[in-house]
């Protein structure tokens, strides 16, 4: 298909969906190949950077799964920006890789707290009686301890001294926090579902962790993690499509 030739800021935004600024923007961010100009200064694009906008509203589309995937995201659009497709559809195939491997470690991480909620799995029988002895057998720092204790996420009982006292009890419970939390749900998600199983409840624990209350005013991405994960992968195979569609013409 021959390119389209002398389009417009306005022409662009308009079929993107987006405000000319926007168009701008992306253009003086490296997201835009830099557009040819008229005796006036106003920029005139082809029908490549029609397609490279296409690109750009799918990549900035995609969820926030976790800190790198706008990074991500916007390597992509550069190196595409660039003229460097084939490289840009490298990582964008990566980028799918890198989805596919999240959603398998949240999913291990919920088979584990589901065997957890079930009673399946072993308790540990050494007792801790400080926050220090407690982070460095977890493995995490005592302000990350303090503060899924601070949440509500486990509660500490205390000898008649008044000593904490980290029983099999908390340690299994702190070990299944630590493993959702490494795997990227949020506290709110993790906070449901020991909601839902203090209350005696042991099924259900995908739903719980993936539905966040009807209440909640701000809702995150690690708030419905599963199904984030699922979306992010499906948007990002479209950024692919794309890309594979630039190739061919």
């Amino acid at each position: 298909m021959e390119r389209i030739k002398n389009i417009r800021t306005s022409e662009v935004a308009r079929a993107a969906g987006v405000h000319p600024n926007t168009v701008r923007l992306y253009e003086q961010w490296g997201l835009l190949p830099q557009a040819q100009r008229t005796a006036g200064g106003h920029r005139l694009f082809t029908g490549a950077h029609l397609e490279q906008m296409k690109l750009c509203r799918l990549a900035l589309r995609c969820q926030f799964v976790e800190g790198d995937i706008r990074a991500r995201a916007l390597e992509i659009l550069r190196t595409a920006a660039s003229g460097d497709l084939p490289g840009a559809l490298g990582l964008a195939e990566a980028a799918v890789r890198h989805i596919q491997s999240e959603r398998t470690k949240a999913e291990e991480a919920l088979s584990l707290s589901q065997n957890w909620a079930a009673g399946r799995l072993p308790g540990t029988p050494s007792a801790y009686h400080n926050r220090k002895a407690v982070a460095e057998a977890l493995g995490v720092s005592i302000d990350v301890l303090r503060n899924w204790e601070r949440n509500a996420l486990v509660e500490v009982p205390r000898s008649g001294n008044g000593y904490r006292v980290y029983g099999a009890e908390q340690m299994s419970r702190l070990k299944i926090i630590r493993t959702l939390r490494q795997a990227n749900y949020s506290m709110t998600a993790i906070l449901r579902m020991m909601n839902h199983v203090d209350a005696g409840h042991a099924g259900d624990l995908r739903a719980v962790l993936d539905t966040p209350e009807p209440e909640d005013d701000i809702v995150s991405a690690t708030d419905r993690w599963i199904s984030a994960l699922w979306e992010a992968e499906a948007e990002a195979r479209e950024v692919v499509d794309q890309l594979i569609k630039m190739m061919r013409k």
